[in-house]
């Protein structure tokens, strides 16, 4: 089976760094999953006001208002077919933001076929599905912008709500670990959040563990 990063970058897949190819290339087949281990050197959060917001996003495993400095974290990667026929990887990030407290943030990426594109529903119950814009940079790393962002049903997320990410993960050969800087920011409001930091990952051969049913969400979204 083809990843769903391999099928949305097409020909630039094989430009991405070796590390990437084979972290980005987890597609059930020879290896089921893809597990790393690592500390955020920097999470961020826009203005007080924000606050709410991003509180409110803990409900459905989405954003958080934590910030802080040298947070151990956790992001899960498992491949699977999902209710609906389509292939899909998972995205669960865990956050040790404090003594005794764990943030999670849940997106499931899933390749569809009629749009043609990478689509990333957010969340335990995929409220929001966001179109991703993949690219390779000249350093072979990874770089995702979202796009249009459809509440459930298909509606359109209305610009006020609405928030662009920014992603760029690359390896780092000096230090043998994957680096990653998310950014999200809303037209109207400026900056509400981010995270830079670094990993290690382990590989989950196809065959040796079924898929964590933890890392699935709670309902899946149809599309449109």
């Amino acid at each position: 089976m083809t990843s769903v990063f391999q099928r949305a970058l097409g020909a630039d897949f094989d430009r991405l760094h070796p590390a990437l190819r084979r972290r980005f290339g987890v597609d059930g087949d020879n290896d089921l999953g893809c597990v790393g281990t690592g500390v955020m050197d920097r999470i961020w959060r826009g203005p007080l006001f924000t606050a709410p917001f991003l509180r409110l996003g803990t409900l459905r495993h989405v954003l958080f208002p934590e910030t802080g400095v040298d947070i151990p974290f956790t992001i899960e990667n498992w491949a699977y077919t999902d209710t609906y026929g389509r292939p899909t990887l998972t995205f669960v990030r865990t956050f040790d933001v404090a003594a005794h407290r764990r943030r999670r943030f849940d997106a499931t990426m899933v390749w569809s076929p009629r749009r043609r594109v990478l689509i990333d529903y957010l969340g335990t119950h995929q409220h929001l599905a966001v179109e991703l814009h993949l690219g390779v940079d000249a350093a072979g790393g990874l770089t995702i912008r979202s796009g249009a962002q459809r509440f459930r049903g298909g509606v359109p997320c209305p610009g006020e709500l609405s928030g662009e990410a920014n992603l760029r993960e690359w390896y780092d050969d000096r230090a043998g670990r994957f680096r990653i800087e998310v950014s999200v920011t809303n037209p109207r409001f400026g900056p509400i959040f981010g995270y830079s930091g670094s990993f290690t990952v382990g590989y989950v051969p196809s065959g040796e563990a079924p898929v964590p049913a933890a890392v699935r969400p709670l309902r899946e979204n149809p599309g449109d």
